[in-house]
């Protein structure tokens, strides 16, 4: 039988990449999201670090649907920006979004951090991303991991295959954004496949 894991987002993006990070699991997952729960309340990401934003997600969704829930927190690390957006990185440019949708949101934060940036020269233009995840079942925390990725901020979007900063985040050992990565390589080198590496074992002795 099936495990259900609820991934808690209404990001399609996320939950594609956990599947194909996951994907040699598909025989013991079923992978629900958030989408399937329109009843369900907004867990409130107010904690201070990435981790606790994970925490308390993987724990309020799983409490209210009674799933094992597997949450991230994810974002961008700006240097010259003393680490902004932060674990705001999802809602950077939330006055300046030209609709709710998600690639709209997604254009207003990393102009927004173009923006910040133009003055700021190449030498100082170091970031990182940073993503903690955490799986949970109701009142109790199961596995957490973290992974980052360290790059500089580009000077303009490039590429297609991605989401959020991935445009703007340039891999100077690979001379390519994180847009510009097909997906195989992307989900083997980025934060979140870093942290989901980690817990893939981990994840994989729970349901054996």
């Amino acid at each position: 039988m099936k495990q259900t894991i609820l991934v808690a987002t209404t990001n399609p993006g996320k939950v594609k990449e956990l599947a194909e990070m996951l994907a040699d699991a598909a025989k013991r997952i079923q992978w629900v999201s958030l989408g399937d729960f329109p009843e369900a309340t907004e867990v409130v990401e107010d904690g201070a670090t990435f981790a606790q934003n994970a925490r308390k997600k993987a724990l309020g969704y799983a409490e209210q649907t009674g799933l094992w829930t597997l949450a991230d927190d994810s974002g961008l690390a700006i240097d010259a920006l003393d680490g902004a957006p932060g674990v705001r990185s999802a809602r950077f440019a939330a006055d300046e979004a030209a609709s709710t949708d998600r690639k709209a949101i997604d254009r207003a934060n990393y102009e927004k951090v173009l923006r910040l940036m133009d003055a700021v020269p190449d030498a100082r233009r170091t970031a990182r991303f940073v993503c903690h995840v955490a799986l949970a079942q109701p009142g109790n925390i199961l596995l957490e991991a973290a992974g980052c990725i360290d790059g500089v901020i580009g000077r303009e979007p490039k590429g297609e295959n991605g989401f959020g900063y991935d445009p703007v985040f340039y891999i100077p050992s690979l001379g390519k954004t994180a847009a510009e990565l097909d997906s195989r390589t992307k989900n083997r080198i980025s934060h979140r496949g870093r942290a989901i590496a980690l817990l893939k074992p981990r994840l994989y002795d729970l349901l054996t």
